[in-house]
Order: structure tokens, then C-alpha cells, then sequence
């Protein structure tokens, strides 16, 4: 198991069988992470240090130098030759070829650091004070008239390095050199019909190097009748944000723009930044003390630091030679505009804003429903935003958002990337209890080290407090009859049983209300296995669950049967024993781990025979349903073993069976409970990586709560997701009877549909110091690390560039993809590090899963190694989810694809070689097929009409009718074409005489709306021949043995003939549910088609209030289907 991320707490290595890497780095340094070597990291020096070199993406250069290439031997987690960490200067374009081999005409590609003019002003969005911050519109268009460098992309992999500037007079876009005359290397504003961001015009999509090309550098300008597109790819993001934001504004206020922009100089943001001065100049003497200037803007945004404050007034000070301290309301709205306003949220702001200073009810409501996908959303919602968020009266009170309210509703928890809907408990609680996951600790009583460390009762509080639901208690004879809790044959100290016993009574559903586990190590006396009882039942009384297992059942009760009982996990007298007491096997975890590994290498002539110790009747009679029992193989457990009872594994025997019999694995923990527990090896208290047990099914994978590092922060986040109550419920495909899954693969799954997930790491706010860093002072090189833990599959990883010399206000603007096979069992980690030569050190991180990610904009709260909420300190990002073509968020079963003609994908149903059963899977295939094309049909016809439209391809349909919205105005703003919204599927209509490039939208779009209309009336029959097939398939499962018998087949041909058999269900029921979210994912995009033409004012008037709420028959969600009815 390689313990892979960044953030561990030192371990010792354990001699364990590998999994797959996440990611380039390969192995922490020593002492620096969980399971490394050395017994350094966090014990040895207070902080964690990690290996410098890395993956670099989404870095605005197109290409690099030979001699990077040789220098970097790192490897990315699919094996791939990775680049070398860039500096912060954007490297030289990639010379092109011909096909011959001969270099084209250096008027075309030449390398950007040898250009001739002198102008090389550039625009930084860092933190410091000698740089240009863009805080308003004028900065935008102040820095295009000065001009910059930017790339001219054409077909045919052609790319130009041109200077582009704006004309004084602001009524055209120039650029030079060029052998076109002055006149016709230019565009007027007027003819400007949109800018758009990535790499969204044919240009693009055909240019042969479009891949090398970042997404957050390009941009291109639709102009002319035609809409011809002009595309850009800028040195970096920021800059490519100036031009985009300034072009939209000029296109918005045409020959107003530059009243537009004085009037900008003295508005509402600005009049409420002089009333906060006023506020603080008491005596009207127009200038404060620096003191009370620096703490007036430091309580508008407490995550600023007092030094950078002073140091920004002392420098404009410094910059007009004035003498003294005191700051006028001048100095104190410009030092405010400057530190205040984050470019990334104003960039951001403009983009939805339809007086590009603020934003309205309606402007609002569009940023809400398109982009963070709001539901439901009006404008008293709206309103109740602004109201709570806008600091200026002036704001609320005319229903405006302003910069600062808009950064203010961003940073809230509002808009935290964890979906608050699973911070209360939201999955089904009525399953048996061996189908979910349960947060687990192990030895709980100790708060450090296993050999050493002392015992302490806090170490129950936490675990129990953190939502903890199995807690261990290692049990041994004390002084006083009394006795007590310790980890035997070592030096931890002890503490006294009943005081653990007390604490748990008063802390057992602190945090949750579901039933509690705990797993007694019991090596006492008769004599004081009698006092335990004792103190357990008149402390806990009738919280514990004593009530016998009913043998009629096959399946443990569920959690939801179980509120508020405590369960006792021990060993139990035969029912046979009618004595007082009896024989058992020893509880002794490090013993039991000697005898397995025994009895796997029978040839030792030494072996010692397992411990026996006499267990009292009274102990036994309180162990119910947790009855634990040694395992010995699995197809004995498949006959034998009850499912009341419980093995447990050491993680050395895990891990074998992981690796060597991963689906028996999965299919034991369908129906049994399995703990897992560190190795004694682990006398430091490293953890082991619960994504290695979670992935066979295992369900009380006991950790060390007491040490930190990205084992504990994959626990922690992982229970997050069920309202933190200790419960999560594994995935359908490990708790159905019969589905086909195997905890190693490295291909998609069967029966589930991967997801696609688009990270933006935009910028950072407020990194503090890493720990312990005091050499460097003040100064932080942060990048960014995002990590995804799961199955071998997922496990993947990215960096950012490193920002040099900024914590305060890093702006990193890279996007990273990754494909997720398997999304119940995905998590996303993000980790902060500090870039320096010898180490680099810890920062911060936050783990989620990705079931509970939130797209649009987010911000994420970073932790500390330890847990603790880092103050102030997070990281802005965008988040979106498709499909593999580009659909919206998550199916979470699919199909399990081979390709046929023209490229699509139909499931792969495999031969039993069992004639009846083979002709019930033959009958399967027509709907599987028909589903296929419905889905595929519908999916192609969507991307077809967003490329025409232009957003990127994770932009949804609201998006992308926002996005073409204004091509349907004509130069007096009467529509060209209107939405007939009235019927069930909305149809475009045309006003008139229209350009061709409309009609082309307008077919491709009357092209979508049939493929929703086949999808929607077609589902339902198509879903019901596939649930009928996978019914009557299910009829031959209890006997398949035999049928298959009597045709002949033998052990191994048998064997697979059930297997084949399970993989056919798993296809079935995947295709089923695939088709359902797609349906469902059809009648998402009609409403928001509606929803956009109503908000666009584009709908045919008299047709906006058209009940979408209620749809006709053919609209309706199809139904779950009960178990008995889909054979489970």
C-alpha cells in the first residue's frame, strides 16, 4: 500500500504490498509521510517536508525547451515524461514544421523574448506593492490602450506573435507588425458581436496545437455580419482576463464609454468607503491617525495583515514625498481599492453584471441559477443575498451588489465547495448494517505512540466527538479488583476501565445518534471480567443491545433499528457450553497476526498453538450481534459463518486479500462485517490508507485518531459526507447479491459511468506560514497539489505553477482534468505546500468527497495539519462535472463499453454458454442497444449546439443560451428570433430575414430539441424491456449451479459461466439507471432552456408562463424500481 499525498505525519515503512502511486512525486522524503521511512516528519521536526519536483498544467506557455525536457525524469500518474515546475515567466512558443521537416517563415513564430519594441509593460495580480492590481473597468481598458503581446492563432496549427492595443479614442482593436496596412489590421468596436473565453471557435477546435494551448489564456472576438472570430492566446490568464473584461465593457457602453468610465471614478463602492472614513474621522478633520486607518480597513477585511496595510500607506506616502502619518479619505479609498478588491471576483463580477460595477436582482439571479446551479432561485432570494452580504446602505437599499458584497457572498459558507446537504444525515439508514462504512478507531485510549504513550480518556472524547462509532478497549487485570485499559506487554500507561465506561455513557451519541462499537480486548480474570460486566451495565443500562440474533435473518439490522445502542464486540461461549463459564480464543490482536501468517506456511515445524482463556457467561451474554470469530477462509465463510459474527484482519492479511482475492473480498463484506486493524509494526502510530480496505467492502477500518497526516484527513473527510454521524453507505455495486466488481481494477467499472471533473484552481487568500518555517521570514511560494484518492483507476494527481514570494493573494488560474471511475468511492484532496530548495513544507489542505463537491465557484476552507480551520486561509476555485460528452452533472451507473460501427459504445453482454440463459441476455440486447442510441443521440445533438454557442464545454444549456442570447438582437435590439415557449419541447422561430450563421443555430438547435423529445418519449418502454430482461434473468440465479451442470459444464467453465452471469446483471441494471439520469438529466435542460429565454426576454410574448413545474406523462421520472421487481 503506498500511503501517497502530501500532508502526512511521519511512519514507519511497512513491508505491505504496493498499490498504485498517485502521482509524480512517487515517495515522500523520508520521515515526511505516513508510511515513509525514518521515524522523522512531524515526531522529528515539528513539520512535514515534501520533494520539490512535480507536475506542471495549464501553464499559459505552449511548449518545453529541450533542455527541460532532458532535465525532468519525473514521471505523471499515467506513466507520461512530465515537465519541469516553469518560473513565472511564460517559455518561448514551440517552433513549428511543414510535414517536410522544413521550419515556417519566422514572420510566423518567433520567439517572445527577442522582440524589438520597448514596451513590456505587464500586469500582475501579485501582493506586491511596486505592481499594478486591476480593481475597476478603467484599469482594464487603461492597460489595453498601453497594449501587450498576445499569440494570433489560425488554422492549420499557424500561430503569429502580435502586439494588440487599443486606440485612444477606444473605437478600435489594432496590431502590429503585420503586412496588412494599418487599415485593415484592426477591428472597429462596433462590429465586436462577442468575446469569448477558451478555446470555443472552429479555429481553435481544428488548430492542430490547440492541446498545447491553455484554456485560460485563450480567448477570441466575434466580429462582423458574418461572425468571424479573431483568436487570441495572452502570456497569462490575468492578462487575458484585461482584454475580455475590457472588450465586454466596450461593447457594452459603445461611444459611453468613457462618461461610463469617469462617472465609474465616484460610485457607490467609492462613496462607501469615504462614509467608513468619515466614520473614523470624528473631529471632521479630513485625515485620521495611520493607526486608525490601518484598523478601520483591517475590520472591513479581517484577513488582511496590519504590516501589509502600513506598508501599502507608508509607500504612497513615500511615492508623493509626504511627510507625517496621517491619511486623508483620498489615501484611504485608494489604499482600500487596492488591497480590497480581488481582480479573479471582479473579472467575475463583469462577466454577469449588466452595469459591469455591481450587480442587480436579475444579475444575480443569472450567476445563481447558470453558474452555481441554484434551483428555484427569484428575486427574493435574490434580494435576501444582497441584504445579508452588501455592506453600503446604498446597495441594500437599491437592491445592488457591489464588489465587496459579491467577495462577501463568495467567501461565505453559502458558497463553501461542500454541499451542505450532506452535512446533515442524507442516506438511506434502513439497509443492513454490513452495507455501510464506519468511522473506527484503534487502541482510542492512547494519545501518541503504541509503545510508549500515555492512556488518557481524552482520547475516547475526541474520537467520540469526531463522530467515531467503533472505539477499541484493550482490557486487563488492575490493582483494587478495578480493571483497567492499557496496551499490554509495553510501556503506555493505564487507565481505570470504569472511568472509560463513564466517559463513553456520556459521550456515546454526542455526535451521532446511531449505534456505537465497542471492540473489548479482554485478558482479565474471571473475577474481573465480572466487575466489567458489572460497571457496563449499570452505567450504560438499557442503551446496550443484548437482544439475541434472530436465525431466521441473513442480514444484520440496520442503523436506523439500532439508535442510541451500544454494541458490544467480543468473543462469545458456544450456545453448547452450559457452564458459567468456558474456553475461547485469546483476544490478543499481535498473537492472532503470529498465528495467521502461521498457518499460511504450514512448514514451520515451530508453531505455537492459539491462546485459550476462560470467558464468563455473564461477559458473554452481552455480545449480541458482533460476536467475533477468527477467519479462515472465504469459501468456508460463504458456507459456514453467521452473519452475526465478526473477523477481524490485520491490515498485513488484508492487503493479501485485497491483492489476491479482491472480489471474494467484496462479496464477504456483502453480508459480514470486517474490521481491519494497523499492523503492531506500527509502534509510531502511523495509519495505514483506509482507501485500501474501503475499496474491497471493508467496513471498520480502525484508525489512529491521534495522529494526523492524509490517512486521518481521508477518514475525516470520507465521514463527512453522511452528516459526520459514522455512517456512510457503500456503493450499490458493493452491496447488491449479485454485481461484478473488483477492488484493483485500473479500467472503468462495469455497471457505472465515469464522470469527467474539471478543477480551475483560480487563486489562494491569506496562506500563513508553515510551521516551524521561520527561516525565510515572511515570504511564501505557494502551489497547489490536487489529489484524487479511490480506486487504483482514480488515483490521480496535479500542481500548479508555484507564485513566487506570495501567500497573501497567490493568483494560479490553472484547470486540471480528471476521469472518475468510480464516484461513490472518489475523494478530492486539495494540499497547499510552500516551493523551497530543500523541502517543501506543509501548509494547508481540505479533503472531500467527491459526492459532496458543489460546482460553480468555490471556496475552500484550508485545514491545518492537525484539523484545525486554517483563519482566513482558502482556496477559490471552479468546479464542473459531465460525462465523458459533456452532459451535466453525475450518472452514478453506467455501462461497461466496447466500440462498434462509427465509434459508439454499446454494452458488452458475455456468453454463459447455458442456452436458456443466453437466450434471456440475447433478448437484452435490441433495448440495450436503443437505449445506447437515445442517450448517445441526445448527448452528441447538446455538444453540437453548445459548440455553436461558445461557452466552454462543461457550461451548461442555461449557459450557452445566455451565450447566444445576444445574437438574436438585432441593431435596434428587436429579436431576430424568439423562444415559442407554450408547448412541451420550447421551438426558436424566426423574426424575419436572419443571417445564415443564425439559421445554422437555430437548425442545430431545432436538432437538440428532437433528440430530447425521442429521449423523453421513448425511455419508459425502452427501461422496461431492460428491467423485464434483467427480471427473468434473475429467475435462473438461485440455481444457475445446477442448470449449468446439467449442461454439461465443468468446474472452471462453471465457475466462469457464473461470472459472466454476474457481469451481465451489473450491465443490465447499469443500463437501466443510466437511462433514468439521462431522462431526468432531459428534463433538467428543458427547464433551463425556459428559465434562460425568460430571463433573456427572448420568449414569444404571451408564452413565459408555461407550466414547466408540472410536466405531461412523458415527462415524469422514472420510477425506482422495489427489489423484488428488479431481481436484487
Amino acid at each position: 500500500m503506498a500511503e501517497c499525498g502530501r500532508g502526512g505525519a511521519a511512519g514507519g515503512a511497512l513491508p505491505t504490498s504496493p498499490s498504485p502511486a498517485l502521482g509524480a512525486k512517487g515517495a515522500l522524503k523520508a520521515g515526511a509521510g505516513e508510511g515513509g521511512g525514518g521515524g522523522g516528519g512531524l515526531h522529528g521536526h515539528g513539520r512535514a517536508r515534501y520533494d520539490s519536483a512535480g507536475v506542471s498544467n495549464g501553464d499559459c506557455s505552449l511548449g518545453v525547451s529541450g533542455d527541460e525536457a532532458r532535465a525532468s525524469p519525473a514521471r505523471g500518474p499515467r506513466g507520461a515524461a512530465l515537465a519541469p515546475t516553469p518560473g513565472p515567466a511564460a517559455c518561448p512558443l514551440p517552433r513549428e514544421s511543414k510535414p517536410g521537416g522544413l521550419p515556417r517563415r519566422s514572420s510566423i513564430i518567433k520567439d517572445g523574448t527577442k522582440q524589438k519594441r520597448e514596451r513590456k509593460k505587464t500586469v500582475s495580480f501579485s501582493s506586491m506593492p511596486t505592481e499594478k492590481k486591476i480593481s475597476s473597468a478603467s484599469d482594464c481598458i487603461n492597460s489595453m490602450v498601453e497594449g501587450s503581446e498576445l499569440k494570433k492563432v489560425r488554422s492549420n496549427s499557424r500561430i503569429y506573435h502580435r502586439y494588440f492595443l487599443l486606440d485612444a479614442d477606444m473605437q478600435s482593436l489594432r496590431w502590429e507588425p503585420s503586412k496588412k496596412d494599418s487599415e485593415k489590421a484592426k477591428i472597429d468596436i462596433k462590429s465586436i458581436k462577442e468575446v469569448r473565453t477558451g478555446k470555443n471557435t472552429d479555429i481553435f477546435r481544428s488548430n492542430g496545437i490547440s492541446d498545447q494551448i491553455s484554456e485560460d489564456c485563450a480567448f477570441s472576438v466575434i466580429y462582423g455580419e458574418n461572425y468571424e472570430s479573431l483568436d487570441l492566446v495572452a502570456n497569462s490568464a490575468d492578462v487575458a482576463n484585461i482584454w475580455v473584461t475590457g472588450l465586454r465593457y466596450l461593447i457594452s457602453y459603445g461611444k459611453h464609454t468613457l462618461d461610463m468610465l469617469e462617472s465609474s471614478q465616484d460610485n457607490m463602492r467609492t462613496s462607501w468607503v469615504s462614509q467608513m472614513f468619515s466614520e473614523i474621522d470624528v473631529d471632521n478633520l479630513g485625515h485620521v491617525t495611520l493607526c486608525n486607518a490601518v484598523q478601520c480597513i483591517r475590520n472591513l477585511n479581517p484577513g488582511l495583515k496590519t504590516s501589509k496595510i502600513e506598508l501599502k500607506f507608508k509607500e504612497l506616502h513615500k511615492s508623493k514625498d509626504k511627510a507625517g502619518t496621517e491619511v486623508t479619505k483620498e489615501e484611504f479609498v485608494e489604499v482600500f481599492h487596492e488591497l480590497c478588491t480581488r481582480p479573479e471576483i471582479y473579472f467575475l463580477l463583469v462577466q454577469f453584471s449588466s452595469n459591469k460595477e455591481f450587480l442587480d436582482t436579475k444579475d444575480l439571479m443569472m450567476f445563481l441559477e447558470a453558474e452555481q446551479g441554484v434551483a428555484h432561485i427569484n428575486e427574493e432570494i435574490s434580494l435576501e443575498i444582497i441584504h445579508k452580504y452588501e455592506p453600503s446602505k446604498e446597495g441594500q437599499e437599491k437592491g445592488w451588489l457591489s464588489i465587496d458584497g459579491f467577495t462577501n457572498y463568495l467567501m461565505s459558507s453559502d458558497c463553501y465547495i461542500f454541499d451542505p446537504e450532506h452535512k446533515k444525515v442524507c442516506q438511506d439508514m434502513k439497509q443492513p448494517l454490513s452495507h455501510y462504512f464506519i468511522n473506527s478507531s484503534h487502541n482510542t485510549y492512547l494519545i501518541e505512540d503504541q509503545f510508549r504513550g500515555p492512556s488518557d480518556i481524552t482520547g475516547y472524547i475526541r474520537a467520540l466527538k469526531m463522530g467515531c462509532r467503533s472505539v477499541e478497549l484493550d482490557v486487563w487485570d488492575g490493582p483494587d479488583n478495578e480493571p483497567v485499559i492499557y496496551t499490554g506487554h509495553t510501556m503506555t500507561s493505564q487507565i481505570v476501565f470504569r472511568s472509560v465506561i463513564d466517559i463513553i455513557n456520556k459521550y456515546a451519541f454526542f455526535a451521532s445518534e446511531y449505534p456505537l462499537i465497542l471492540c473489548l480486548e479482554n485478558h482479565c480474570s474471571i473475577k474481573q471480567q465480572k466487575v466489567m460486566v458489572q460497571h457496563m451495565k449499570k452505567i450504560l443500562g438499557d442503551k446496550l443491545y443484548t437482544t439475541s440474533p434472530n436465525v431466521e435473518e441473513s442480514y444484520l439490522p440496520s442503523p436506523d433499528v439500532l439508535k442510541g445502542k451500544i454494541l458490544i464486540k467480543a468473543k462469545k461461549l458456544s450456545s453448547s457450553c452450559s457452564g458459567v463459564e468456558g474456553d475461547v480464543t485469546d483476544e490478543d490482536e499481535g498473537a492472532e497476526m503470529s498465528q495467521r501468517l502461521g498457518k499460511e506456511n504450514a512448514e514451520q515445524p515451530n508453531l505455537v498453538p492459539m491462546k485459550r482463556f476462560q470467558l464468563c457467561k455473564e461477559l458473554s451474554e452481552l455480545v449480541s450481534i458482533c460476536k467475533s470469530v477468527q477467519f479462515k477462509e472465504f469459501q468456508v465463510s460463504f458456507q459456514a459463518q453467521k452473519y452475526w459474527e465478526v473477523c477481524s484482519f490485520n491490515e498485513v492479511l488484508a492487503s493479501k486479500y485485497a491483492n489476491e482475492n479482491p472480489g471474494d473480498f467484496v462479496n464477504y463484506n456483502k453480508r459480514f462485517l470486517a474490521r481491519v486493524f494497523p499492523s503492531p509494526m506500527r509502534i509510531d502510530s502511523s495509519n495505514m490508507n483506509p482507501q485500501d480496505f474501503w475499496k474491497c467492502g471493508c467496513q471498520i477500518v480502525a484508525m489512529n485518531f491521534q495522529t494526523p497526516g492524509l490517512m486521518m484527513d481521508l477518514n475525516i473527510g470520507w465521514f463527512k459526507q453522511n452528516g459526520n454521524c459514522g455512517y456512510v453507505l457503500r456503493p450499490a455495486i458493493m452491496r447488491e447479491e449479485v454485481s461484478f466488481f473488483s477492488a484493483n481494477t485500473k479500467d472503468s467499472v462495469p455497471g457505472v459511468s465515469p464522470q469527467l471533473l474539471h478543477i480551475k484552481i483560480i487563486s489562494g487568500q491569506n496562506f500563513p506560514k508553515p510551521k516551524g518555517s521561520g527561516a525565510k521570514g515572511d515570504v511564501v511560494d505557494p502551489y497547489v497539489y490536487v489529489e484524487i484518492h479511490g480506486i487504483p483507476a482514480d488515483c490521480a494527481e496535479q500542481r500548479t505553477k508555484t507564485v513566487h514570494q506570495n501567500g497573501d493573494a497567490p493568483i494560479f488560474d490553472e484547470s486540471f482534468e480528471f476521469q472518475i471511475n468510480l464516484p461513490e468511492l472518489a475523494m478530492v484532496r486539495f494540499v497547499v505546500l510552500d516551493d523551497d530548495y530543500i523541502g517543501d513544507e506543509f501548509i494547508g489542505q481540505y479533503t472531500i468527497p467527491f459526492e459532496c463537491l458543489q460546482t460553480g465557484y468555490r471556496h475552500v476552507p484550508l485545514q491545518s495539519l492537525t484539523g484545525e480551520v486554517l483563519a482566513h486561509a482558502s482556496l477559490f476555485v471552479h468546479v464542473a462535472i459531465t460525462n465523458r460528452r459533456g452532459g451535466g452533472k453525475p450518472h452514478k451507473r453506467g455501462l461497461s463499453v466496447r466500440k462498434g460501427k462509427k465509434s459508439r459504445e454499446y454494452a458488452s453482454l458475455r456468453t454463459l454458454w447455458i442456452k436458456t440463459v443466453d437466450e434471456v441476455f440475447k433478448n437484452a440486447q435490441p433495448p440495450i442497444r436503443d437505449a445506447t442510441d437515445l442517450r448517445e443521440n441526445m448527448q452528441k445533438a447538446v455538444v453540437s449546439f453548445k459548440e455553436l454557442c461558445g461557452p466552454s464545454s462543461v457550461a451548461n444549456l442555461m449557459q450557452c443560451m445566455l451565450a447566444v442570447s445576444p445574437r438574436f438582437l438585432g441593431p435596434d435590439n428587436t429579436p431576430l428570433v424568439v423562444l415559442n415557449l407554450s408547448e412541451q419541447y420550447p421551438t426558436m422561430e424566426l423574426q424575419g430575414i436572419v443571417p445564415e450563421v443564425l439559421k445554422k443555430i437555430v437548425t442545430t438547435y431545432d436538432m437538440m430539441i428532437q433528440s430530447l423529445k425521442a429521449l423523453i418519449e421513448n425511455a419508459d418502454a425502452v427501461y422496461e424491456k431492460i428491467v423485464h430482461c434483467q427480471k427473468a434473468a434473475m429467475e435462473f440465479h438461485e440455481h444457475l449451479h445446477s442448470i449449468g451442470t446439467k449442461e454439461g459444464l465443468k468446474e472452471r467453465k462453471l465457475q466462469k459461466a457464473v461470472e459472466s452471469f454476474t457481469w451481465n446483471i451489473t450491465i443490465l441494471k447499469g443500463q437501466a439507471d443510466l437511462l433514468k439520469y439521462a431522462k431526468n438529466e432531459t428534463v433538467e435542460n428543458l427547464k433551463q432552456i425556459h428559465y434562460a429565454a425568460v430571463s433573456c426576454g427572448l420568449n414569444k410574448p404571451g408564452t413565459e408562463n408555461a407550466d414547466i413545474q408540472k410536466p405531461r406523462r412523458s415527462l415524469e421520472v422514472i420510477p425506482e424500481k422495489a427489489n423484488d421487481e428488479t431481481g436484487e
